[in-house]
């Protein structure tokens, strides 16, 4: 009985380890599509609804959008990063811009939760965001 009961501890002690061992995932954004529409009287565009909930720690990496995108922060703060420009630190309440082609990211703020919602007028069929390498 002694020895089962060693055993089963032993057991439960490497099970400890090894979960304490296993490598711990990054938060990963949300990205949710509220809504899709074809633009009226202008062929060959959409419009896109959608939200980006972002838990402490996560990233949206930088992408680019075929068409303009327009933004509003729900809960800051949320830094936008575009490519060759300052970080702009965005407080609950603010909006952004970004043109089509723009290579940008968002990351919350340190040790803060983030959520934007955004309307995209893009071409229709294309992919809402295509991903860019960052660069230096």
């Amino acid at each position: 009985m002694k020895l089962v009961q060693l055993s089963l501890l032993a057991i439960t002690a490497l099970s400890l380890n090894a979960a304490a061992d296993e490598p711990k995932t990054a938060p990963q954004p949300v990205r949710t599509i509220l809504e899709r529409h074809d633009q009226s009287g202008v062929a060959g565009k959409e419009i896109v609804i959608g939200t980006a909930a972002l838990p402490a720690g996560s990233s949206i990496g930088f992408h680019t959008h075929p068409g303009d995108e327009a933004g509003y922060v729900l809960k800051g703060p949320l830094i936008l990063k575009v490519q060759g420009q300052p970080d702009r630190t965005l407080k609950t309440g603010e909006s952004f811009f970004n043109p089509r082609g723009t290579v940008h990211s968002v990351v919350p703020g340190p040790g803060a939760e983030a959520m934007a919602v955004s309307s995209w007028i893009i071409d229709k069929g294309q992919p809402l965001a295509t991903p860019v390498p960052a660069t230096p």
